[in-house]
This record gives structure tokens, C-alpha cells and sequence, in this order.
């Protein structure tokens, strides 16, 4: 019942807040995500069920980066694949080598400065390609470099934490048995996907297809998604990016149309879930106690990378 009472409220207040930021010309992922700062534990406390809400927004962020895959290919992403063998490497190494240079000369020291870097040369995925998906450029020439870059900052962020052990002065073996486990979890796993899943799984949903069963060509649909990013996340790699594969899989098929027309409202409703979260996460008094500090970081940030971009 907690939890009904927080989606209710959740919901109520997004659309009073995005009908706001309709007025105003702002983006509804904005309005979402301010709707968490004031629901979240760090403002009004409107909400109880944190836990069960990221639960959800996990799910949020599987559908949408599911939908992102099937209104691409695997020919599309072919076309960028200078963009994500150059691209990613320069965006990611100058982006990280800059914020370290800078932090090292405020003052802070190499460790902290290193994971700085790390941190402020990845982005947002889901949120990115959401913006990008409101404003139908996702086939353009640059949103298709930006998912390049994005899809190699989600593969980066795996030896990024690998990196965070030695930072932190971790035993160096222990770490490097698990850098030996992690690299045979993630060449089995994209073997499974990049050769048999694109054999087999066009195959299974034509057979599924004629049942005329809607259910049972849903229910087909939500076990390849969630399967393939269960898949991504034991091998260390994120879910969006599992959701992402899974998308890309059906993208060429004959079914990957009706596969998107019937997942679409469940991606609308546990999207939006997500990007509350994002809110929530956000202590706004610490954000106003430190106020200059915060802006004049996230304005160095935004020009380093637009720079480097």
C-alpha cells in the first residue's frame, strides 16, 4: 500500500511539474527529474519506498534502452563504428586526462583526482538518448555518433572499476583474478549474443507469431529483453546496454515493428520511473550550501567536454 501511495504521488506531481516545464519549453525528462528533487528524502520526503522505486526504475531504463535497439541496426551502427573505435577512446582518455590535470592543480590529490576524471568522462545513456528520442534525432548524423560514443562509455566503465581497487590500494592479486574472470564472463557472453541470438531468436518469434497470440509474442519479447541484459550485468557490463543488444538483435527482423508498437506504453510509464529516481538522488540543501562551488564545477565540466567533443 506504501508503495501505491508513492507511485500515486510520484505521478501526480510529475504532471504538475512537466506541465510546468511544457509552458516554460523545457524538456518533460527535466520536469521528471525535478518531480524526485521535491518528492525525494532530500526535499518534501513525499516518498517512503525508495528501494522498490529504483527497482522499478531499473526496469524503466531496460524498456527504453530496448525501444532505442529496435529503432536502430546493426547496419546503422556499422555506419558509425569510426565514431566508436576513435571517437569513444579520444572522448573518454581527453575528457578523463583534463578534469585529472584539473583537479591535481586545486589541490587534490592523485587518487581522488584519477577517479574524478573517470567520473566526469562518462555520461548518461538513458538520459541522453531519451532527449535525443523526444526530439526525433536519434537517426541523425549526430545522434547516431553520440550512441557510439555512448555505447563505448557503458563498455569503459568495466575497467574503470577495475581501476577504482588500485586506486583505493586493494591487494593487487585479488584484483587481477577478478580482471581474468571478467574478461571470460564478457567474450562468452558476447559470443552467446553476437552469433546465436541473431540466428535463433528470428526464428522462435516466427513461430511465436503464428499462435496470433498478442500475450504470448509479449511475453516472448520481455524474456529476450530482460534475458540479454540479466546476461550483460554478469558479466559486469550495465543493463542498459544488455537492453540495448536485445533491441539491436530484433532491429533487422520482420517483427521488430510489432515489437516495438507493443512495448512502447510500458517504456512511457517505467521510464518516467527512472528519471524520478535521478531526482531523488540529489540533496538539494547540500547543492544550495555549496552553491558556487557546484555551478563553477559543472560549468568547467560542460566546456572540457564540449571542448574535447
Amino acid at each position: 500500500m506504501l508503495l501505491l501511495k508513492d507511485i500515486v504521488v510520484m505521478f501526480g506531481l510529475a504532471v504538475a511539474v512537466a506541465l510546468v516545464c511544457h509552458k516554460l519549453k523545457i524538456p518533460t525528462v527535466v520536469g521528471l527529474i525535478l518531480t524526485g528533487v521535491i518528492a525525494g528524502p532530500h526535499g518534501l520526503g513525499l516518498t517512503t519506498e525508495i528501494d522498490a522505486v529504483e527497482m522499478l526504475a531499473e526496469i524503466g531504463v531496460i524498456f527504453l534502452l530496448f525501444t532505442i535497439g529496435l529503432e536502430f541496426s546493426i547496419a546503422s551502427i556499422g555506419h558509425v563504428k569510426r565514431l566508436f573505435f576513435a571517437g569513444g577512446p579520444l572522448q573518454v582518455g581527453v575528457t578523463a586526462l583534463a578534469v585529472t590535470g584539473l583537479s591535481l592543480s586545486l589541490g587534490v590529490n592523485a587518487q581522488q583526482a584519477i577517479l574524478f576524471g573517470l567520473v566526469a568522462s562518462l555520461s548518461s545513456t538513458a538520459i541522453i538518448l531519451r532527449l535525443l528520442q523526444e526530439r526525433s534525432e536519434l537517426s541523425s548524423p549526430h545522434g547516431k555518433g553520440t550512441m557510439a560514443i555512448l555505447i563505448f562509455q557503458d563498455i569503459a566503465f568495466v575497467p574503470m572499476m577495475l581501476v577504482v581497487p588500485f586506486l583505493a590500494g586493494v591487494d593487487a592479486d585479488n584484483v587481477w583474478r577478478e580482471v581474468g574472470i571478467l574478461v571470460l564472463k564478457v567474450a562468452l557472453i558476447w559470443l552467446a549474443i553476437g552469433l546465436a541470438a541473431p540466428r535463433l531468436v528470428p526464428r522462435l518469434l516466427t513461430r511465436i507469431a503464428r499462435t496470433r497470440s498478442n500475450e504470448l509474442f509479449l511475453l516472448s519479447i520481455g524474456v529476450l529483453c530482460f534475458f540479454v541484459a540479466w546476461l550483460t550485468s554478469l558479466a559486469g557490463l550495465s543493463l542498459a546496454l544488455g537492453a540495448f543488444l536485445a533491441g539491436l538483435i530484433l532491429s533487422d527482423s520482420e517483427h521488430s515493428h510489432r515489437a516495438l508498437e507493443n512495448v512502447l506504453p510500458f517504456r512511457d510509464v517505467f521510464s518516467s520511473f527512472f528519471f524520478v529516481s535521478m531526482g531523488m538522488l540529489l540533496d538539494a540543501g547540500y547543492v544550495m550550501a555549496h552553491l558556487p562551488a557546484v555551478l563553477g564545477m559543472t560549468f568547467l565540466i560542460m566546456v572540457i567536454k564540449a571542448f574535447v567533443t
